[in-house]
């Protein structure tokens, strides 16, 4: 009698380093983005600056901060250690949308905290919980701050929503195809 294999055991998936990667980049990305919409509202749009704004704003640069430099070692470790292969039975439009909605996401990661980084710089607005300074990348220029900080926010909601097509990939590929797609990267058991 022959045995039936379980068809994830045979299935290329992701290594233990580069899911835990993914995992961590997502829990910081969905506490990231609430957190910028909140403290801006309260600071941009109520002008409330008490301690609760100032707290959610030095949250969101000390988050940010750690999360540009966990993406610089995930992409590190990605460009050094590659992917498993693309799930077979994905059309090749499939593979193509999946690959530049990955890269995409990777050069947002790293473009949006940057920006951040530099417009604080500009502003200046560096200091963290009053603890620490974040080191300057730019002299201050005010004007330029609020560009920057604009293209920054603009290209924060840019992923918001990349990100959201991504997860409805991910549902399509566990609820409808159940496919090996969504086992690549889900936490092994």
């Amino acid at each position: 009698m022959v045995q039936e294999q379980d068809p994830s055991a045979t299935q290329p998936a992701y290594g233990g380093a580069a899911r835990s990667f993914h995992w961590i980049t997502v829990i910081a990305v969905f506490v990231m983005v609430p957190l910028g919409l909140t403290m801006s509202y309260r600071g941009n749009t109520l002008d409330l600056w008490d301690d609760l704004t100032n707290n959610l704003y030095s949250a969101h640069k000390l988050i940010g901060f750690l999360l540009l430099w966990l993406i610089v070692l995930r992409l590190s470790y990605r460009l050094i250690h590659g992917a498993p292969p693309d799930e077979p039975t994905l059309e090749w439009w499939q593979k193509a949308g999946s690959h530049l909605v990955h890269w995409s996401l990777y050069a947002l990661l790293l473009i949006v905290p940057v920006l951040g980084w530099t417009g604080v710089s500009l502003y200046p607005a560096l200091d963290i919980f009053g603890l620490v300074n974040l080191p300057a990348l730019a002299a201050p220029n005010e004007d330029m701050a609020k560009r920057v900080l604009d293209i920054h926010g603009k290209l924060a909601i840019g992923m918001a929503l990349l990100i959201g097509m991504h997860i409805a990939a991910v549902v399509y590929h566990a609820l409808i195809r159940r496919d090996g797609v969504f086992r690549r990267m889900w936490p092994k058991g």
